[in-house]
């Protein structure tokens, strides 16, 4: 394995330097929306929740048995069934000295009975009952606040909300809550030579399957998503998108459109509206990136190559839209695996090959190569189900050498 690399061109930045500029000149949203319980799951809740009634609300038994006076078990006397509480139709009356009261799981324990005896360890004849077991004091009885009392904070502002939180609020009566609002992310294409899906092609074109992945990748995300199709490569189109897109949305996406050819006026067209930085990054695929802001809209424009745009978004785009969400710390994860088939590198810039990934019989991740890895070859990614990861300054790798993949589950 190669592993000589020389200083990057000067104006080339590392992955982790693209990332750390781009993070620090993204906010955390404080806009904030009100949304029903349901449509709370995976946002970010905008505000602390303190419980304003006790969890649970009464005594209840933990247990289905009998509620019982546990000074009663000390004699071993038998104990007279007077009635039956069940969840939803508490027992109304006291239990008094040498009687006991049928109990269900989750049902009110009544007056007078402070402990549950399971009904594994009651033998019942008629309507009394005899105890074969010791019994605890207070045993399966849940008290008043046990859970949550009043005052109590439940939720810190920040958290996203999971299946459990729902059901959390839930208890407290609580039907809607305050949650940072969606990110708008708009997005197109540009270019003369794509067509959509069903239009036939003429010379030179091709169909547009950019905005096909770009929306797949976003619906992963809790963002709102504006498709704005395909813009001609014209002064006039490409500036009319921008324009709109700085109206509609926070998050302006293209694919395309950014380098120096004659026709690509992306980079133009940004900095007449708004600020553009363009950087080569020391990545493959992907070199090219422009980063910038129109107005409050923050600008991605990602390279023409589909494969180019699967591996620039969730390393560049993602980790930005996840900041703005209130996400902290948006990583992605990396595991280390055996790579079994020898694979094609220069030093220079970081990489990240096409792999198929697998645990072998002792748990051990093993991958390899899909093969052909040009950024055109979108089928490599549909083959695909990681990222072989690997350092810029590493050359050719052998098969058995340990390297970083990065899975695309929850990712792509």
């Amino acid at each position: 394995m190669n592993t000589t690399c020389d200083t990057l061109p000067s104006g080339t930045l590392t992955q982790e330097q693209a990332q750390a500029r781009i993070l620090a000149a993204i906010p955390v949203f404080d806009a904030t929306e009100r949304v029903g319980l349901r449509q709370a799951l995976g946002r970010m809740l905008a505000h602390t929740v303190t419980a304003h009634i006790e969890v649970p609300p009464h005594r209840n038994s933990a247990m289905d048995g009998y509620a019982v006076r546990h000074a009663d078990l000390a004699s071993g006397q038998a104990l007279q069934v007077i009635g039956s509480s069940f969840a939803g139709r508490p027992f109304t009356g006291s239990v008094q000295p040498g009687e006991c009261v049928r109990i269900m799981t989750g049902a009110t324990v009544p007056q007078g009975a402070d402990s549950i005896v399971m009904q594994e360890n009651v033998q019942r004849n008629g309507d009394s009952i005899s105890i074969s077991a010791r019994v605890e004091p207070g045993e399966h009885v849940r008290h008043p606040g046990e859970d949550m009392r009043i005052g109590d904070t439940v939720l810190e502002a920040g958290r996203k909300l999971n299946a459990a939180d729902l059901g959390l609020l839930a208890s407290l009566s609580i039907g809607e809550v305050n949650v940072i609002r969606r990110p708008r992310v708009a997005f197109c294409s540009t270019g003369d030579e794509l067509k959509s899906i069903g239009e036939p092609l003429q010379a030179g074109e091709i169909y547009d399957s950019n905005r096909y992945t770009l929306y797949g990748m976003l619906q992963k995300l809790e963002v709102e998503i504006i498709d704005m199709g395909v813009v001609r490569d014209t002064r006039k189109d490409v500036e009319r998108a921008f324009q709109q897109a700085s109206q509609l949305a926070d998050v302006f996406i293209t694919s395309g459109g950014v380098s120096v050819g004659e026709a690509d006026f992306v980079g133009d067209t940004l900095k007449k509206l708004g600020q553009a930085e363009f950087w080569q990054i020391a990545v493959k695929p992907g070199k090219p990136l422009t980063f910038g802001k129109i107005g409050n809209c923050f600008f991605f424009g990602l390279p023409g190559n589909p494969v180019s745009v699967m591996a620039g978004f969730p390393l560049f785009v993602r980790p930005a839209i996840l900041k703005m969400r209130g996400e902290s710390a948006p990583t992605v994860a990396e595991y280390s695996a055996i790579c079994t088939t020898p694979l094609k590198k220069a030093p220079g810039r970081k990489d990240y090959q096409r792999g198929i990934c697998e645990r072998d019989a002792n748990g051990q991740w093993r991958v390899r190569s899909t093969g052909g890895q040009g950024s055109h070859i979108l089928r490599s990614m549909s083959q695909a189900n990681c990222f072989i990861v690997l350092p810029l300054e590493w050359g050719n790798v052998e098969a058995g050498t340990e390297v970083s993949i990065m899975p695309f589950e929850g990712l792509l």
